[in-house]
């Protein structure tokens, strides 16, 4: 006989807000933001209910923002790079927060300008 065990999944809202607010660790500690996120969606998208959407919404923007850095980094040369450098680092700050306060609520994420990596 067949369980339906791991077809269940369970509601977990405060691990989705740890997910989100993990992408943090890069202020305080200088990396993690990425890593931290991805090791959680990965052992947890099949056991967390929405944690795949929220997981892969993290990642598309944790590499969104280091592609901006990227760029960011030779727009310097004509100055504009500096604008965009402290843009990005305010929204990679500010949209972690308010997505988890999403997450806690139990709506799905919404970071904006971010590129579709992983779908």
């Amino acid at each position: 006989m067949e369980s339906n065990y791991h077809t269940l999944k369970r509601t977990d809202n405060q691990l989705l807000v740890i997910t989100h607010l993990a992408q943090l660790l890069t202020y305080i500690t200088g990396f993690g933001g990425l890593i931290v996120p991805l090791v959680i969606w990965a052992t947890q998208k099949d056991r967390v209910d929405n944690m795949d959407a929220h997981g892969k919404a993290i990642l598309n923007f944790q590499l969104s923002v280091i592609v901006y850095v990227i760029i960011s980094v030779p727009l310097m040369l004509i100055g504009i790079g500096f604008l965009t450098l402290m843009l990005v680092g305010v929204m990679a700050f500010v949209m972690p927060i308010i997505n988890a306060i999403k997450a806690s609520n139990g709506e799905l994420p919404s970071y904006p300008l971010s590129l579709n990596f992983v779908s």
